[in-house]
C-alpha cells in the first residue's frame, strides 16, 4: 500500500527503498506501483533494488529507474515511463542501453497500463520475451 501525504501544496509519496518522500508525479506512481508489485509479487527484498541511481554511459552521466540485484549482480533493469507515453523501440533501446554498463539479464520497461519484458542470454546473444 502506497504512503502519500500533501507537503505545501504538493503530493508525495514515501518511497520504501529510498526511505523517504517524493513527489507523486506520473512516472513516479508507476515506479512505486511497479516497486509494489516487485516487493508482495515477486518476493523481492526492498534491500535488493536500486532505484534513480547514476551510471557513466559513453561518458555521459544517465541515471536508470530501477535495478534489482540478485546476489550483488544486477539482474534487472526497469525504465518506467508515464501512462501517456507508449512504449515504442526506442524506450525499449534506452532500457537496453543502461544494460550495455549493468549487464542484466533481464531488462523491461512499463507505463503502468502496458510493459514489456526480455531476457538476455549473453553467451548466445538471444533476446527472448519474458512475462513476469
Amino acid at each position: 500500500m502506497l504512503k502519500i501525504r500533501n507537503y505545501n501544496g504538493a503530493e508525495q509519496v514515501f518511497d520504501p527503498v529510498r526511505k523517504k518522500w517524493v513527489a507523486f508525479t506520473e512516472e513516479e506512481k508507476v515506479r512505486q506501483f511497479f516497486i509494489l508489485r516487485l516487493i508482495n509479487e515477486l518476493k523481492i527484498p526492498a534491500s535488493h533494488i536500486s532505484i534513480e541511481r547514476k551510471i557513466t554511459l559513453n561518458g555521459l552521466t544517465k541515471r536508470y529507474d530501477i535495478v534489482v540485484y540478485k546476489t550483488a549482480v544486477p539482474w534487472m533493469v526497469v525504465e518506467c515511463k508515464a501512462p501517456h507515453i507508449p512504449l515504442t523501440q526506442e524506450v525499449i533501446e534506452q532500457a537496453g542501453r543502461y544494460n550495455q554498463t549493468l549487464n542484466a539479464e533481464i531488462i523491461g520497461v512499463t507505463n503502468g497500463a502496458e510493459e514489456r519484458f526480455f531476457k538476455i542470454d549473453f553467451e548466445a546473444g538471444d533476446i527472448t520475451s519474458v512475462t513476469l
